[in-house]
């Protein structure tokens, strides 16, 4: 009876421990995959915490970036705008003085031809020797000549000016309107701002014309371009020699009025 017992407690130890066994490891898995759980979860709201934070970083940098840009772009059009609005004004300050003196070089070239074509004494740039003289009125086809390219260079056509201009000096190489074809030459390559043609062709002016009236002219846009090029030096010389040598005349006044802005 005893050894019955013994072994009916003996089969109840033995069935009831498998079971002990599984609920254990059951309870520990549950414990794991809970705890597993939770450390997912911290760490999915750390990632989007963190995601969050770059995004607004990021967000902050993208807006910050473009404000600056169109910042930018804003004073670079402001700018834009300045200068091109300055640059209209400069543009048409100058097309009216280009204007203005080339008026009155062509009114002062029409009055003197007008006196020539007289026979009066012009109004002499620099002291005139005893032996000068009135110089002979040019001819009917040289006339027509020197107008044609006069005009040219009165409605701005400045090449075709050019052009003719030498033509007439090619055909009339004695006439006494060829230092003033010379002269308008020179003008015609300043109005191109080809400084360095119209500075030539003046000193061809000064060393085959030395006596012309239009020396004093040639001398001052001699000076005009000289400064254009940047040679403030020469163009104060020769406007230097310009009112030592004709110191009563037109050009000359201008003369000591650009000398004074030079120095």
């Amino acid at each position: 009876m005893a050894h019955k017992r013994w072994l009916l407690a003996l089969l109840l130890v033995a069935v009831s421990l498998p079971a002990a066994a599984g609920l254990f490891s059951d309870d520990e898995a549950r414990a794991g995959v809970a705890r597993l759980g939770q450390e997912t979860q911290k760490l999915r709201e750390d990632l989007t915490a963190l995601e969050q934070r770059i995004g607004r970083l990021d967000a902050q940098l993208r807006a910050q970036g473009l404000i600056d840009l169109v910042q930018q772009v804003e004073a670079l059009k402001t700018e834009l705008a300045r200068l091109r609005g300055q640059i209209e004004v400069n543009t048409h300050a100058l097309e009216t003085l280009e204007k203005r003196q080339r008026d009155l070089y062509v009114d002062l070239d029409e009055r003197l031809r007008k006196l020539e074509k007289s026979g009066e004494p012009a109004p002499a740039a620099a002291p005139a020797s005893p032996t000068a003289a009135v110089p002979p009125a040019a001819g009917a086809d040289e006339n027509r000549a020197y107008e044609a390219a006069f005009n040219l260079f009165k409605m701005g056509n400045y090449q075709a000016a050019i052009a003719a201009f030498e033509n007439f000096l090619k055909n009339y190489p004695a006439s006494p309107l060829a230092a003033n074809a010379q002269y308008w030459i020179g003008n015609s390559y300043t109005a191109l701002r080809d400084y360095k043609a119209a500075i030539a062709a003046q000193q061809k002016l000064l060393s085959q014309y030395p006596a012309s009236p239009k020396v004093p002219d040639a001398l001052l846009n001699m000076a005009s371009a000289q400064a254009e090029l940047g040679d403030r030096n020469a163009a104060r010389r020769t406007l230097e020699d310009l009112i030592a040598r004709y110191p009563t005349s037109a050009a000359a006044e201008l003369a000591r009025k650009r000398l004074a802005s030079l120095r």
